[in-house]
């Protein structure tokens, strides 16, 4: 049946554009000089990510233990990998710009590279060592590009905590160039400095003034200040003058143990929080000046507040604060905010801190914000929607460019679709459940089980994109699992008047958003919405509600097996605003729980699904069911309708989405990309764009490729099309090729050569006419034809000029072989002797013009002399190999008269002159 006019075409195949995976999870990060790549752990999976788009590049192939360590070299070129397994994996680190495969393999292992886990590795500024450091405080030097041990350190009392390396990149006073030295600390409090390259292994220095574990090491460009931050909440700055010199940066010297030179302590900072990261920050000064000034020296640390602090030695606090503060809501999210981790890229004049939460943010130190956020893990994904927050009016501006995720947290994560940048909403304290849009898709609503709903737009004022909350919605006694609001269909202003929202209490809120600032509002407190109507509406938990697109109808699902459909009275004067919901209709016939609720965006019907492993579609005249479709293996928890109600989509608990055709009821194409129940599901709004979020954290993007499925069909007919003719007309011009052997060698049997040779010659085949020639030469001996047979003496006399010299072109061809060689000699012996030299010439010349004339250009010169040229040229190429093959038939002769000698001499007389055997 053909498809009326005017009614979109079906869509029938969606291919898997991209996806939100998992990018950390625990353990160690890397940043390559440029930021550009990220080597994070995913489990017990080492992944390398592209920063920029926040898309996976590539896994390396590690040896399913967890990652213990792992660091990149300042060249950005090898990556070092310490596990779990006690070993050592050393893997090239493909560039951007460079194709790699899905899974890297090491370049080098080494089985067992300590006798306990290793805990912090470094690598030197030159890349050329690396250093790792263990739980029973050993501390060993490699040499990355060779693989062995270039120094063993003991003498820790426990693990070791923190590892850098001292390499001035300058000469000393006295023109030397500064040694390099390795800078550790442990679990006993204690730093050592151990100097590379001299013969003993302990330490030039001990460093004794942390009370508690020292987490961050750094050390100034000049190789002389040293800073350590630990967990007893201080920063300490020794000057290493002594160390390197002999000389106290006081004017003073002096001496420790076997008359080594001890560093000072100059400076303790208090920076009032426990210390995981610090790191010196480069201004350029530092790469111009060979000494660093104190005075403007400058720091990062983090630690148990999650922000990040700028520190300057002169004031002795911080100059600025990189990162929000967050409301403290429980010790258990205090914990998982704390940074664990900071990397500082000087190279882009970034801070990265790494977090319990296993978020990783990027911080600008050049506009003091937050210039990237990567959410490494989402945990379970229970709901899904677009936002468009650059959109200025209802039709102007980008749709669809960010998308909202509630997982399984209280903080709402907010994506860029590009980029993959992202935000965290805070506010609410308990897990969020539903997400829902306005009509235009800058507005935001969720519902929590803190019993609340909040509504949400995009930042205006602040640089940093972003949302905040407007409005707060409370009064429900249990979790608010489900929400939606007004389409705002009407009017030119798109915000929402009203919105509903469904509890666990099994009753149903409208709330009045009339009061509401949707396009300000930045630094307010959330406003407290009405709540205009409340409604007993369910037996059990409300698990769905929607709204029609005309903002009259309002339908909810619950776990009581029914759908109940309600007409919405609304009222905004100008002195009050009235709401109430009456009751038209209730859907009853599925079996079990209803989670789901759509209405049609095209026409008055309602798609539900269930438990019962079915989704139903409802009239809404009469309320009955009008349709089932059944397919999925599982309970159906999302459907939405598309190609304007045509077709519909569903997720559900088999981890399937799958799109249906309404009118047949068919299952068009299933798409599998997750492992566990697809909780949430959102529509773009041109429909050609499907995103899928899971319980297995994975959230998958769906882009339509019918056009290009359909193109690619039917580029594979013609091209089976194409195949088809060549097959045809292969299998003629075969036929065609049989039919003129057959008259070939039809023309031999009868004698009639020339029809035989000038076949051959039509048929471009040489190798019967070789045959021929050898055949006719070898039948009489004793013949005194030139060629074997006066028959193809006479043919050969008469042939035309273009076919006499193609045949001495292939005399040619076959006198350069010493086997085909005698009837090439034969063959131009007879052709040279049957034909005058002039009638050679003009054979050539006949052949110059015919070519000429079927190009349609005639050359200046005769074709009489370019005749002769091409005759001088065929004889000079006949020349060489004749000469060649005379002087082995004149040597063989030379050897038969040698052959007949010595047999002569073997026979002494056995034989008498006329040959009998004599007996005597």
């Amino acid at each position: 049946m053909a498809v009326p006019s005017g009614r979109p075409k079906l869509r029938t195949a969606f291919k898997n554009a991209r996806q939100i995976s998992p990018m950390y999870t625990s353990g160690p990060v890397a940043v390559t000089a440029d930021g550009g790549r990220m080597v994070s752990c995913v489990g017990e999976e080492i992944i390398l990510m592209d920063t920029g788009a926040g898309t996976q590049i590539c896994r390396f192939l590690a040896d399913a233990e967890p990652v213990s360590s792992l660091c990149i070299t300042p060249s950005s070129n090898v990556l070092l990998v310490f596990t779990a397994s006690l070993s050592l994996r050393i893997f090239h680190l493909p560039k951007l710009s460079e194709p790699s495969p899905p899974v890297l393999s090491p370049i080098r292992v080494v089985a067992r590279a300590h006798d306990a886990p290793v805990h912090v590795c470094e690598a030197d500024p030159t890349s050329t060592y690396l250093a790792s450091g263990s739980a029973d405080g050993v501390v060993k030097v490699w040499d990355i590009q060779r693989g062995f041990v270039t120094h063993v350190f003991k003498g820790h009392g426990g693990a070791v905590s923190a590892l850098k390396f001292s390499y001035p990149q300058h000469s000393d006073s006295l023109g030397q160039q500064e040694s390099m030295h390795l800078i550790s600390a442990s679990v006993d409090t204690r730093i050592r400095i151990f100097q590379l390259g001299q013969s003993k292994n302990n330490p030039v220095a001990v460093l004794e003034a942390h009370t508690s574990v020292p987490r961050g090491l750094d050390i100034s460009t000049d190789g002389r200040w040293l800073l350590s931050g630990g967990r007893d909440s201080v920063v300490l700055v020794w000057d290493l003058l002594p160390l390197r010199s002999g000389k106290s940066s006081m004017g003073s010297s002096k001496k420790g143990k076997d008359n080594i030179n001890i560093p000072l302590l100059i400076q303790t900072i208090p920076v009032l929080e426990r210390v995981e990261a610090l790191a010196i920050l480069r201004s350029e000064d530092d790469s111009t000046s060979s000494s660093t000034n104190l005075n403007t020296l400058r720091f990062f640390t983090g630690g148990e507040s999650g922000l990040v602090k700028v520190w300057q030695v002169k004031e002795s606090g911080a100059i600025f604060t990189l990162g929000n503060e967050r409301s403290r809501i429980s010790d258990d999210s205090e914990e998982q905010r704390q940074i664990v981790h900071g990397i500082y890229l000087p190279q882009t004049s970034t801070i990265i801190s790494v977090h319990a939460d296993q978020n990783i943010l990027f911080h600008s130190l050049s506009s003091r914000q937050l210039s990237r956020q990567l959410i490494g893990f989402n945990d379970e994904i229970v709901d899904i929607s677009f936002l468009s927050p650059t959109l200025v009016s209802h039709s102007q501006g980008l749709r669809d460019t960010h998308l909202a995720l509630a997982t399984n947290s209280s903080l709402i994560r907010v994506y860029s679709i590009k980029s993959l940048d992202a935000r965290l909403l805070e506010g609410h304290t308990d897990v969020v459940l539903a997400l829902d849009q306005g009509a235009d898709g800058r507005v935001l609503a969720s519902g929590s089980k803190d019993r609340s709903a909040r509504i949400w737009i995009p930042n205006k004022q602040s640089e940093d994109w972003g949302f905040h909350c407007v409005a707060i919605c409370e009064g429900h006694s249990e979790s608010v699992g489900a929400l939606a609001m007004a389409r705002g269909s009407s009017g030119d202003d798109p915000s929402p008047a009203f919105m509903f929202t469904g509890s666990q209490d099994r009753t149903i809120k409208m709330w009045d958003l009339s009061q509401v600032e949707f396009y300000s509002g930045e630094g307010r407190d959330p406003t407290h919405c009405k709540s205009l109507a409340t409604l007993k509406a369910h037996d059990k938990d409300i698990n769905s509600l929607d709204v029609a697109p005309n903002d009259r109808l309002l339908v909810s699902g619950s776990q009581d097996r029914t759908a109940k459909i309600y007409a919405i009275n609304f009222s905004n004067s100008n002195k009050s605003v009235s709401g109430s919901l009456t009751l038209l209709g209730i859907c009853r016939g599925h079996r079990r729980g209803v989670w789901t609720v759509r209405f049609g965006k095209d026409e008055r019907v309602l798609a539900t699904g269930s438990g019962d492993k079915t989704i139903k579609l409802w009239n809404l005249d009469d309320f009955s069911c009008v349709k089932t479709f059944e397919g999925h293996t599982n309970s159906v928890l999302r459907v939405d309708f598309i190609n304007a109600g045509m077709q519909i989509v569903s997720t559900a608990s088999d981890g399937l989405v799958k799109l249906w055709n309404v009118r047949t009821e068919e299952c068009m194409s299933t798409l599998d990309n997750h492992e566990d129940k697809v909780w949430a599901l959102a529509i773009s709004t041109n429909q050609r764009t499907i995103v899928s979020g899971a319980a297995d954290s994975v959230v998958t993007f769906w882009e339509d490729c019918t056009e290009e499925e359909e193109q690619e069909k039917e580029t594979r007919r013609e091209e089976m099309a194409l195949k088809f003719v060549v097959l045809y007309f292969t299998v003629i011009a075969m036929s065609n090729a049989k039919a003129r052997e057959q008259d070939f060698h039809n023309y031999l049997s009868l004698n009639d050569y020339r029809r035989a040779i000038q076949l051959a010659l039509a048929m471009q085949q040489p190798g019967r006419l070789l045959s021929l020639f050898r055949e006719v030469a070898s039948r009489d001996p004793s013949s005194t034809s030139l060629s074997g047979d006066s028959a193809v003496d006479e043919v050969l006399r008469t042939l035309s000029g273009s076919d006499f010299t193609r045949i001495l072109r292939y005399a040619r061809d076959w006198n350069a072989n010493a086997k085909t060689s005698p009837v090439a000699q034969r063959l131009l012996f007879t052709m040279l002797k049957l034909r005058p030299a002039e009638e050679v010439i003009k054979a050539f010349s006949d052949e110059i013009t015919e070519i000429a004339l079927a190009k349609g250009s005639i050359t200046d010169q005769p074709a009489e002399l370019n005749g002769g040229t091409a005759l001088k040229e065929l004889i000079d190429s006949f020349i060489p190999y004749t000469e060649r093959h005379l002087t082995r038939i004149d040597k063989l002769l030379q050897e038969s008269y040698t052959v007949d000698y010595i047999l002569g001499e073997m026979d002494e007389g056995m034989f008498d002159e006329s040959g009998d055997f004599d007996m005597d």
